[in-house]
């Protein structure tokens, strides 16, 4: 590291169902979150974004994937990974973080379909991509694992594997009890990313709490993931000086 600077790692949400005025409810999460407080412990600057469409920003919600019957997943994933990119940018000139080492980008829902995106970017600056219960468009009406059109995300997840042949390999981590995304429709997906060439280590977990779609965030859900995200830190060469 340089003298006085910091890895980094960039923190992403998923999205809320329901009216755009959740979505304009939403504010970064708090630093002293379960997640943020196990990078900080292990000597990490966080970059916490909110994307486009989200929080303050009236502007439009620059990832939607349009109607349910003909959802775009890839335009979607594709809009949420150029404001992940964005973010890393802005954060890796930040005078407490060092520039030079490899920037860990971790997600969650469709912040984690967001990662999955980025892997097919090759952006600069990327060592280790991580995604938790990435997706979109899962819970349709508030039902488990009912979702539009999930032949469209396996789809998706192809086109985003073949975009990134050769790229960094990611780290995914799903539950058996994810009410978003079933364990059958998360394999398929894997399946269907790494097939077409992008490189991914799938941790399928047993249940965590009332719903493994927050074992990200949830309380005590560190302590589960801590230890696989450890490893694969350590396999990118990620700094882990804590």
């Amino acid at each position: 590291d340089q003298a006085g600077t910091a890895p980094l790692v960039v923190l992403n949400h998923g999205s809320p169902g329901g009216a755009p005025e959740a979505r304009r409810r939403m504010q970064p999460s708090l630093c002293e979150s379960g997640a943020a407080q196990w990078f900080l412990a292990r000597g990490y600057v966080a970059a916490i974004p909110l994307r486009r469409g989200y929080g303050a920003d009236r502007g439009p919600w620059a990832e939607s994937y349009g109607r349910c019957e003909t959802p775009d997943f890839v335009a979607a994933g594709r809009e949420t990974a150029r404001d992940i990119a964005a973010a890393l940018a802005y954060a890796r000139r930040l005078p407490e973080v060092d520039g030079q080492a490899g920037a860990l980008v971790v997600g969650q829902s469709a912040g984690g379909w967001g990662a999955v995106a980025l892997s097919g970017l090759r952006v600069d600056g990327v060592a280790g991509l991580v995604n938790f219960a990435g997706g979109r468009a899962g819970r349709i009406g508030g039902r488990a694992n009912d979702n539009c059109r999930p032949d469209l995300l396996v789809n998706s997840a192809a086109r985003f594997g073949a975009a990134a042949r050769g790229g960094v390999p990611m780290l995914w981590i799903y539950t058996q009890n994810d009410s978003f995304f079933a364990p059958a429709q998360v394999a398929r997906m894997h399946a269907s990313y790494v097939q077409a060439g992008g490189r991914a280590e799938l941790h399928a977990l047993g249940a965590f709490a009332h719903d493994g779609h927050t074992l990200y965030a949830g309380r005590g859900g560190a302590a589960v993931w801590g230890p696989i995200g450890e490893a694969y830190m350590r396999e990118r060469g990620l700094p882990l000086p804590r």
